[in-house]
């Protein structure tokens, strides 16, 4: 059983409402839209995409990797506390190309301890 299992129809609709903005964004180019308008939905898609992401980690990392620890009798056990919450993904260079335009990038997710 997959970590997303009892959220997989909140995924999957929200995987529809993507790809509707990404239908919509084929059709601003061959309608020739301004270029300012298609730049703000392609960052509203991908941050929903990156919302998509960030909940499938998330769901890995509470379920999958913790259950893969417990059944690997590892002597210190994933504590049963709730792990920390994935806030948002940050862009940043991939090492040694940090000074250079146009870089890779590499999205990394940041996490938060409950409380902070």
């Amino acid at each position: 059983m997959s970590g997303y299992s009892y959220d997989r129809n909140s995924y999957l609709r929200r995987l529809r409402r993507i790809e509707g903005q990404v239908r919509g964004l084929q059709r601003m180019i061959g309608e020739d839209r301004y270029c300012i308008d298609i730049l703000t939905q392609v960052a509203a898609t991908t941050r929903a995409l990156q919302s998509v992401a960030l909940g499938l980690l998330e769901e890995h990392l509470s379920h999958c990797v913790t259950q893969a620890v417990n059944q690997g009798g590892d002597t210190h056990p994933v504590r049963s506390a709730k792990p920390p919450t994935l806030s948002r993904a940050s862009c940043v260079p991939e090492p040694g190309d940090a000074g250079r335009p146009g870089s890779p990038r590499v999205i990394v997710p940041i996490l938060i301890q409950e409380g902070q």
